[in-house]
């Protein structure tokens, strides 16, 4: 994998239908069968109270696309997912120059109906789960056992569906108001998935030395009429849609170091209480040794996971 040399802001590539997001920009393409296919770079890009920073990871789209890889791979026997390709090659009427800019952040894959639910497993206390649990002893309306502490694990992880909102936050809703909006069968079966897929990812992960405390999946409907059955898409279990501490470092009752942005929130913070930014456009430039200590995070992430080490 060619050296990261410098960060990957945006893509501008000779393909139809480009929409950009806060990290990944998306393309239409054929499938190397000639088929509707979708092409996701992930670019390294990095936002923080919902505001893109000025500067990005030189590299972190390639850690979480490899990361993402690596668990399609891990899960492919449990349930179909949207990838198809992660080569540059299969993309049509590209120069050698942007197949380059590519390599290591691309899935090439089969176009879906997204189903417009977040599916959300927790199996740690923590975040908005935590606040509701000192209230109400609840997560999402949920009961748990008394007794809980902050970041404490959740032996049977639970089910904690939310909205996908265009604009703004989602919304926390409940399981009878997922199948509302999609159907009970389908609902049914994305959470019984997204449980299967978590309970073993997290299983994995803590025999690596990473607790996997939360995490939300996509989920799509295949275009191409293959199938009616949905499909595992965009990432899964990263740093970014997930919440990964250390297992060497955690302790219950406490805020967890983390394998994720949180060293570039807390520096963003900083600057919040000395009234250097407001958290709001433009996001400010991060110090050089802001962006490496984030980017160790992400490639222990990756290493631990996968045995190997990550070139960038």
């Amino acid at each position: 994998m060619p050296a990261a040399t410098a960060a990957v802001m945006t893509t501008d590539l000779p393909l139809p239908n480009r929409r950009s997001g806060k990290v990944r920009d998306i393309y239409d393409t054929p499938l190397p069968d000639g088929s509707p296919g979708l092409l996701i770079v992930a670019s390294d890009r990095v936002s923080a109270f919902d505001v893109i920073m000025a500067n990005g990871l030189a590299g972190k789209g390639v850690v979480l696309t490899q990361i993402s890889n690596f668990w399609f791979e891990r899960f492919a026997d449990l349930v179909p997912n949207h990838l198809v390709s992660t080569d540059p090659a299969d993309i049509p009427g590209l120069s050698d120059e942007q197949r380059a800019q590519l390599v290591g952040r691309i899935m090439i894959g089969r176009k879906a109906e997204v189903v417009p639910i977040e599916c959300i497993v927790r199996g740690y206390l923590a975040g908005s789960g935590w606040k509701e649990y000192q209230q109400s002893q609840t997560v999402c309306g949920i009961e748990l056992p008394a007794g809980l502490q902050q970041c404490s694990k959740i032996e049977q992880p639970i089910f904690t569906p939310s909205t996908k909102a265009e604009e703004g936050h989602d919304e926390n809703i409940s399981f009878a108001q997922a199948c509302e909006i999609v159907g009970e069968g389908l609902m049914t079966k994305l959470r019984d998935l997204s449980l299967k897929i978590y309970t073993e990812g997290r299983a994995y992960a803590e025999q690596r030395g990473i607790i996997l405390a939360d995490t939300k999946f996509e989920w799509g409907i295949p275009l191409d009429g293959s199938s009616d059955e949905p499909i595992l898409i965009d990432e899964v279990l990263t740093p970014d849609s997930s919440r990964f501490w250390p297992a060497d470092e955690y302790e219950p009752g406490r805020d967890q170091n983390s394998f994720d942005k949180q060293i570039v929130r807390n520096y963003l913070q900083g600057l919040c209480d000395n009234g250097q930014w407001d958290k709001t456009p433009p996001g400010p430039a991060l110090p050089d040794e802001v962006i490496a200590k984030t980017m160790r995070r992400y490639t222990e992430a990756y290493q631990l996971l996968s045995g190997e080490a990550i070139d960038l």
